[in-house]
């Protein structure tokens, strides 16, 4: 692949991951400012898919980024 290719494909999930971490962050916004509960409680529904898509988009952005490094 061309340089110019891991370029927009690291772009691409760059900007999905700045995405799905700000629908987490508005979606818990009371947290953000200290008035976050103290008890434990479990993700559940969309904050679910939220978590593992920022772990599977940060771990696929790592390794693209990885591999374009050790090609150029």
């Amino acid at each position: 692949m061309s340089q110019t290719a891991f370029n927009l494909i690291l772009t691409g999930l760059g900007l999905a991951l700045i995405g799905v971490l700000l629908l987490q962050v508005r979606g818990n916004a009371g947290e953000i400012f200290g008035q976050a509960e103290s008890t434990f409680r479990s993700r559940r529904g969309v904050e679910r898919l939220l978590f593992r898509a920022t772990i599977v988009l940060a771990v696929i952005f790592m390794a693209v980024a990885i591999i374009n490094v050790r090609l150029s």
